[in-house]
């Protein structure tokens, strides 16, 4: 087991972590509050690169690991959470569902836009009645032949409003269930495609979350991914890998919250001294480091395993269940650190406190892990 970065990893994550700190930190707050989607600072992450990291270069990606990619995830969510689960959908669910599944004519297209960020993707999977029970797809796409027609609603869409290319879950034949499932590529400004409200959240507020409306909308046949009823199998496929995504976002929500409370205990003084001399705060330090540590280990184990070309389903869900609660214990105990400035917006832990939250919700809650997680050790 070697634990060390390489010199071109190590390279990538300070570009991140300069990145971050450069130019992400300084309006983070103003973007959180106005509810801004950051399209300079997403422009600017997919010159770098950052927006199609394990694509291969041939489409214009970055052809890197999934632990460069995650090394990234985590210097992001550190500083904007919400610019990092922008990079993660693209990354996670767009990208890698294209290129590994999309036809040649289908990469050409979409893929190579994809990958610089002058074009960002959607991931449409749940629905008002079809969440955690994602079997449940009540949006149709009926098959006339040449084409499709789309009808239904999605909705907690990140990237609603933003993204150009937009991959849509649908029931095609619903006496097959799951297996009459298909996964489409529907284009922003298709006809009887509307955009809903932007929801009001309570974190990741940078990032737009919309509900999306199709109306007899005509999706070609060219635009499948896979064969008829590879939909769902497509879906759980590219959750799979994306639950690394997120338990990096974790992860880096923790370590962000964490190095700032580090930070506040060296200055702030009480009772006569740094308060970090204070057992109460250097022990709850001591926690906040340790699992951090244990997350980073789960995180990248996933990775690593998703490089090896191993089943990372387990793994990844681990990470995911145990990273996300890290970002959530360790982000309410660096607001209690900081005492009453905590709860101040200008230091930055409550706004980790409120992104950590949904690490625990999305792209399948805490309560689907444990069931991944527990059907993989009964059946082995």
């Amino acid at each position: 087991m070697d634990f060390k970065l390489t010199e071109e990893q190590l390279m990538i994550q300070q570009a991140a972590r300069d990145f971050a700190q450069n130019e992400l930190l300084p309006e983070v707050i103003e973007r959180d509050d106005a509810q801004r989607f950051p399209e300079e600072e997403v422009k600017k992450m997919g010159e770098l690169g950052f927006l199609g990291m394990m694509v291969d270069s041939k489409y214009g990606g970055s052809g890197l690991d999934t632990l460069s990619y995650v090394l990234v995830m985590e210097e992001l969510s550190k500083v904007d959470a919400s610019c990092s689960v922008i990079v993660s959908v693209n990354n996670s669910l767009v990208c890698w569902g294209l290129e590994t599944f999309g036809t040649e004519e289908q990469k050409q297209k979409y893929l190579t836009r994809l990958t610089t960020g002058e074009s960002i993707g959607a991931f449409c999977l749940s629905e008002p009645e079809a969440g955690s029970d994602a079997t449940s797809q009540k949006t149709t796409a009926i098959d006339k032949g040449d084409h499709y027609v789309l009808n239904g609603t999605k909705n907690w869409i990140t990237n609603g409003s933003s993204a150009d290319i937009y991959l849509v879950i649908a029931q095609t034949d619903i006496e097959k269930g799951h297996k009459g499932i298909n996964a489409l590529i529907v284009e922003k400004g298709a006809e009887g495609f509307e955009i809903g409200p932007k929801e009001n959240k309570l974190g990741i507020r940078g990032s737009d979350t919309h509900s999306l409306i199709f109306n007899d909308v005509k999706v070609p046949k060219k635009n499948r991914i896979g064969e008829d009823g590879f939909g769902f199998k497509f879906a759980m496929k590219t959750l799979s890998g994306g639950r690394i995504g997120i338990a990096a976002q974790a992860l880096g929500i923790a370590a962000g919250a964490y190095e700032l409370a580090l930070k506040y205990s060296k200055q702030r003084k009480a009772f006569g001294t740094e308060i970090a001399n204070h057992q109460a705060i250097a022990f709850k330090l001591a926690d906040m480091h340790t699992s951090i540590e244990a997350a980073r280990m789960l995180v990248y184990k996933a990775a690593m395993d998703k490089d090896n070309h191993e089943n990372y389903d387990l793994s990844g869900a681990m990470a995911k269940l145990y990273a996300s609660k890290v970002a959530m214990d360790v982000a309410v105990e660096a607001v209690q650190i900081h005492g009453g400035n905590g709860f101040v917006k200008d230091y930055h832990v409550e706004r980790l406190m409120r992104d950590a939250k949904i690490t625990q919700i999305y792209e399948g809650t805490s309560e689907i892990q444990k069931i991944v997680i527990s059907r993989s050790i009964l059946r082995d």
